[in-house]
């Protein structure tokens, strides 16, 4: 009976394949060589310190809040620019109590609007349209004082509206605390002339007592001494 014989090719394959095996078994019982939590901390190359960031607003209070876009106008192209779509706001100072418009653009924070509420301010509808309106100011977002045409553009009717009223309330109040200071200052000159004035009446007559106590005075002593009055010769 013939004996069946071996392929060389076959065993030789067989062996390489045992040894694979036998590598991947030790590879993955090693230490160290998986995802293992070694518990280590590794600390940071670079350490960042938090920096107070300020706004300017710290020290205001806000009286409106609205998400709007702003239009300038250019006189130069006789034509609307847009300035930037972002959030507009009433601000009211703590301490001085004076009121100013900021509008800063959504995504860069960008200063597109920066002007106070005087009592000169006046708000028009833009051209028919109830979502919109324009007035004038003396703005300062570019970091310098210049006249500036703007028009605003709402989402809403309502939100135009309450823009409008909330400006109108502070213009008029601000006209109102102006009147008030003047007729203040226009009243304490008065008491102080009127002041100055009983001052000096009442100086004029304690000079006139004074005058003639002294004179009374002088009287009473040639009385006492007649002598006095005769020049020996």
């Amino acid at each position: 009976m013939a004996s069946k014989t071996e392929d060389p090719t076959s065993l030789t394959v067989a062996a390489q394949k045992k040894e694979l095996e036998e590598e991947e078994s030790a590879t993955a019982g090693a230490p160290g060589t998986g995802d293992e939590d070694t518990g280590a901390q590794v600390a940071p190359i670079i350490k960042l310190q938090e920096v107070a960031v300020t706004t300017g607003e710290e020290n205001e209070d806000v009286l409106l809040d609205l998400k709007a876009k702003l239009y300038r106008f250019d006189r130069e192209g006789n034509q609307w620019k847009e300035r930037g779509v972002g959030t507009v706001k009433l601000l009211k100072h703590k301490e001085t109590g004076k009121v100013r418009l900021v509008m800063r653009q959504s995504k860069t924070l960008k200063i597109c609007a920066n002007h106070l509420v005087l009592p000169s301010i006046s708000l028009q509808e833009h051209h028919g349209n109830d979502k919109s309106c324009v007035w004038h100011a003396a703005d300062f977002a570019d970091g310098e004082l210049k006249e500036e045409t703007f028009a605003i553009r709402f989402a809403s009717v309502g939100d135009c509206k309450a823009f409008k009223e909330k400006i109108t309330e502070v213009a008029e109040s601000v006209d109102n605390k102006a009147g008030e200071s003047e007729e203040a200052t226009t009243t304490a000159d008065l008491l102080e002339k009127l002041s100055v004035s009983s001052k000096d009446q009442g100086e004029k007559h304690e000079g006139k007592v004074a005058s003639a106590a002294l004179e009374k005075k002088d009287a009473d002593e040639k009385l006492e001494n007649p002598a006095d009055d005769y020049v020996l010769v």
